[in-house]
C-alpha cells in the first residue's frame, strides 16, 4: 500500500496531486505555507514546517510514508537538503519534480547574480524602473537601494506594505501572458526586470517580453541542491513510483 508525502507549493505538485488522486493513490499535499489562499487540491493537504530533519524523519515514520516527492520550489534549498536528508535517514525512496533552469537565448540581455543580496548591490546607481518578479519574501531587501521605482506582483495582497519607498504592486495569479507581460512593461515604462531562475512556463513570460523590448534582466541563478534523482514530469513521478518499491521498515 502506497502513501506518497509531496511537498508542494508548485504547479508541477498540484499536477502530480491531481494524478495521483486520478489513479487513487494515497498521497498527502504538504504546504510551507506561504500562499494564504491555495487552490483546493484532490488529495488531503496539511500546512506549515516539519521542525526540521528530525521533525519530517519523525512525520515520515508516523505516516508510514512510502515514498518522498520533493516538488518544492527551485530556490527552497533548505526545505530541498531536509527532505533528501531525512529520506536518507528514514530509508524512503526519494525523488525531486522540479523544473528546468531558463537559459539564454538569443536576443536576451541577462547579467546573473549569485542571490538576493548580490541582486540588491547591483542595483546601485542612478534611479531606475524595476519589476521586482521575486514573490513577496525578498521584496524589502531592496529598500537598501530606495532611489528606484519598482513594481511588484504578488499573488496574495500583503497584510503589511512593502518597505520600499517607490513602488507600485500588482496584484495576480499566475500562469500569464506574454502580451500580458509586454503591455505590463510599456505601461509602467519598465527599464529593467529582476527575477529569480525559477524555469517552467507559467512565470517565463516576463522574460520573453523583455526580450521583445530590448530590457536586460538581472538574473538571480539557482541555490545549490542536494545531490538527488531529478524528474521533469509528474507522470515520471508516476512512473518511479510504480517500478520503485517502499523499503521495509519496521516502524
Amino acid at each position: 500500500m502506497h502513501h506518497i508525502l509531496l511537498l508542494g507549493g508548485t504547479t508541477e505538485a498540484s499536477a502530480l496531486a491531481r494524478l495521483l488522486g486520478a489513479q487513487g493513490i494515497s498521497a498527502t499535499l504538504s504546504y510551507a505555507g506561504r500562499t494564504e489562499n491555495p487552490r483546493p487540491q484532490p488529495v488531503p493537504c496539511r500546512i506549515g514546517g516539519f521542525g526540521g530533519v528530525e521533525g519530517l524523519v519523525a512525520y515520515l515514520r508516523e505516516h508510514r510514508v512510502t515514498h518522498l516527492v520533493d516538488a518544492t520550489h527551485p530556490f527552497a534549498a533548505r526545505m530541498s537538503a531536509h527532505a533528501a536528508a531525512a529520506a536518507r535517514i528514514a530509508g524512503v525512496p526519494f525523488v525531486a519534480l522540479t523544473r528546468p533552469a531558463w537559459r539564454m537565448e538569443q536576443g536576451d540581455n541577462w547579467t546573473g547574480v549569485a542571490g538576493i543580496e548580490e541582486a540588491v548591490a547591483a542595483l546601485a546607481g542612478p534611479p531606475r524602473r524595476v519589476l521586482l518578479a521575486l514573490g513577496r519574501m525578498h521584496v524589502d531587501a531592496f529598500a537598501a537601494q530606495p532611489q528606484h521605482h519598482y513594481l511588484l506582483r504578488f499573488v496574495d495582497a500583503p497584510d503589511a506594505p512593502p518597505l520600499l519607498p517607490d513602488h507600485h504592486l500588482v496584484v495576480d495569479r499566475g500562469p500569464f501572458s506574454v502580451a500580458g507581460d509586454r503591455a505590463l512593461l510599456c505601461d509602467h515604462a519598465i527599464d529593467l526586470v529582476v527575477s529569480k531562475n525559477a524555469g517552467g512556463t507559467g512565470a517565463q513570460a516576463k522574460l520573453i517580453a523583455a526580450r521583445e523590448l530590448g530590457l536586460p534582466v538581472l538574473m538571480i541563478e539557482r541555490p545549490a541542491m542536494p545531490d538527488r534523482r531529478e524528474l521533469f514530469r509528474p507522470e515520471e513521478v508516476l512512473d518511479w513510483i510504480a517500478h520503485t518499491p517502499a523499503t521495509e521498515r519496521g516502524v
